[in-house]
């Protein structure tokens, strides 16, 4: 978070949620934000009118809203601090990358920023959370877009990161194939119209459904793993 700004913890999770929302154009919607984070219409409008009074968000009614400058610094900022302390969980105390993600926002905001810096520092400074996706540099505007298994092309390798969202039983299927947050698999065959791709995972085929492609992220394989 910037040096002065003051977010409470429900607005920090606002900011994050319109950023994961907002599309394309950078607009994300009331009403898809208030279903992610599960509160009433009025309830999210009222956080994004202070928001906007703030300076975080421009929220023009039935328009959408979307991040100021400020906006995605202290967005991008609450998200570097959730990957952090994620990290810290799964790492230093043994949780399940699933298990983390939920573990974390439970007392994530109530750290200071300098005990998030000294975890970051003490798990010698990760390049990505448990699930795969890039811990973004401090007081970043940008944050690196992962493209999904169904953008990769025949014959790449990859390195797999999944959503904290993502179901309960499609983490239970993937890891039957064995694919989790770090499995590194090559595209082998991509089926024509929305049809399956296959994979090589440890040498085996594995048969990955077209939707359930667009919901696994791919990332290049870190050093170690080509090694």
């Amino acid at each position: 978070m910037m040096r002065g700004m003051t977010v409470s913890p429900m607005e920090q999770e606002t900011l994050k949620s319109v950023y994961r929302h907002a599309g394309p154009e950078g607009v994300a919607r009331p009403g898809d934000l208030a279903e992610a984070l599960a509160v009433s219409p009025a309830t999210i409008t009222s956080r994004l009118k202070k928001l906007d009074d703030q300076g975080f968000v421009e929220h023009r009614p039935y328009q959408g809203v979307t991040l100021t400058r400020k906006g995605r610094v202290a967005a991008i900022g609450a998200i570097r601090r959730h990957r952090i302390v994620e990290r810290f969980l799964a790492d230093l105390l043994g949780y399940r990358w699933d298990e983390a993600d939920q573990l974390a926002v439970a007392f994530e905001h109530s750290l200071p920023a300098e005990v998030v810096q000294r975890m970051f520092n003490a798990l010698d400074r990760p390049s990505a959370c448990p699930h795969g996706f890039p811990i973004p540099e401090a007081e970043a505007e940008e944050l690196a877009a992962l493209p999904t298994l169904a953008d990769a092309d025949i014959g790449q390798t990859i390195e797999v990161a999944l959503p904290g969202d993502t179901h309960a039983d499609v983490v239970s299927f993937l890891e039957t194939i064995g694919i989790h947050p770090g499995t590194v698999l090559t595209v082998k065959e991509r089926h024509p119209f929305e049809g399956p791709v296959i994979v090589d995972v440890d040498g085996v085929d594995r048969v990955v459904g077209h939707k359930l492609s667009t919901e696994i992220y791919a990332s290049a394989p870190s050093e170690e793993d080509e090694s």
